[in-house]
């Protein structure tokens, strides 16, 4: 392998270490302070500990799959247990024993996830607590609000300073900017508005960050399904570059059409900087993650595979997944995949799983979980070792074959592929 492009800031360094001689995919060493010199690998998915635990699975359990790095959420932890406290424990790693990396994501995205419980201004997101019975006073004008409400009945007003100041409280590796976040289907004046508050609140941000030498604050591109917008917005936050160790792709995965999904993911990496990571936020299907990665993406998260695990389904590679609560599994004894590492498959089968699930029993959300995770792990491990030995199209070519064993290829995975030159027909 040679390097191909490099960045070394004060709490981050990304080496280009392998590219893929067809598509945009690479292969980099990305150095953060909870992760040592070739541990952290991208391309890389991120499994989601919203409140600082993946439902079911133990930290020690995430160790063992091999993770290294793994999101909670800023919002939440904001508000239970606080950012004080997780400060007093010793910060996000401590509080959940977990020494290797973790980033906080701002608290944009609830802005559509808890729409109903929130309103924006330029000063920033008025939040109603989704754990209190309460409702939001959402006559008053966010001014009137005091900043920062932790209590389960107070509101929370989330402005960028706020939430700068709770990442750095937490302690997280990287760290995101609080960005403006509308629906990805949302038209017209209000698309462009969000773009350009989200430039505005990079900047908050920027003055805001403390923790320069420990954390890493990452930039998020908007603009919407609108190209024109993404292009002004890449080009707006790279003019902070010096400020930013990386940049995401924010709001998408939300319901747009994939054939529009794919083209403003690959616009985006075509714009953004060679030397440093580019994170596609939100994204976990398997096949997107392949088809991003060939798009030149390096990190994804997504709350897929826990979510996915406690309505009963398990992730496979030919397929894509089974659902282990159909009858036709009560007399299975085989593992759920032959070849997986985990210890699920090592010692359940999926008869005993589809029993677990009729009850129910919480223990199977958790056999799940340990597998799913351990599929998204492991894909990306493949990956790595296919751009690494520049066999990447083929292996391209036979992963869709075997999600797909009809042959029914989506179009859109057909289109966004053929553009980095793969032909999976």
């Amino acid at each position: 392998m040679s390097n191909c492009a490099k960045y070394s800031g004060e709490a981050l360094s990304f080496i280009v270490e392998a590219k893929c001689s067809v598509t945009k995919a690479r292969v980099a060493n990305l150095i953060l302070p909870h992760c040592p010199v070739g541990k952290l690998y991208t391309p890389v998915f991120m499994p989601v500990g919203t409140a600082a635990t993946l439902k079911g699975v133990l930290t020690e359990q995430l160790k063992t799959l091999g993770c290294e790095i793994m999101l909670s959420n800023t919002y939440h932890l904001g508000i239970r247990p606080g950012a004080d406290t997780v400060e007093r424990a010793g910060g996000v790693h401590k509080l959940m024993n977990w020494e290797r990396s973790v980033l906080t994501d701002s608290g944009g995205f609830q802005m559509v996830s808890l729409s109903k419980l929130s309103s924006v201004d330029e000063n920033g997101v008025l939040f109603q607590s989704p754990y209190s019975s309460g409702e939001k006073k959402s006559n008053q004008p966010i001014a009137e609000y005091v900043d920062g409400g932790t209590e389960q009945n107070d509101m929370l007003l989330m402005t960028p300073e706020k939430s700068i100041q709770i990442q750095n409280q937490l302690g997280a590796d990287i760290i995101m900017q609080l960005d403006d976040v509308v629906h990805v289907l949302t038209e017209g004046e209000r698309v462009e508005e969000a773009m350009w508050r989200s430039i505005r609140w990079l900047d908050r941000c920027i003055a805001a960050h403390k923790n320069t030498e420990r954390q890493n604050l990452f930039a998020i591109i908007q603009g919407g399904l609108q190209h024109e917008l993404r292009k002004i917005c890449c080009a707006e936050m790279m003019k902070r570059d010096k400020n930013v160790p990386g940049y995401a792709i924010g709001g998408l995965s939300g319901g747009e059409e994939k054939q529009d999904f794919w083209r403003v993911v690959s616009l985006c990496t075509d714009l953004l900087p060679e030397n440093k990571p580019r994170y596609c936020m939100g994204v976990g299907y398997a096949v997107d993650l392949v088809v991003c990665v060939a798009l030149g993406v390096d990190m994804f998260d997504c709350v897929f595979p826990t979510r996915t695990a406690r309505f009963g389904t398990a992730l496979v590679k030919k397929g894509g997944s089974l659902k282990l609560t159909q009858e036709i599994f009560k007399f299975d004894f085989s593992p759920i995949e032959d070849d997986c590492p985990c210890c699920t498959c090592k010692r359940f089968s999926r008869s005993y799983l589809n029993e677990l699930i009729s009850q129910p029993n919480s223990c199977a959300a958790s056999l799940l979980s340990i597998h799913n995770v351990a599929f998204q792990l492991q894909l990306m491990e493949n990956v790595r070792s296919a751009i690494i030995s520049d066999t990447f199209p083929n292996f391209i070519k036979s992963f869709i074959q075997l999600q797909f064993p009809k042959g029914d290829y989506p179009v859109w995975v057909t289109e966004a592929l053929s553009s980095v030159g793969v032909d999976v027909k």
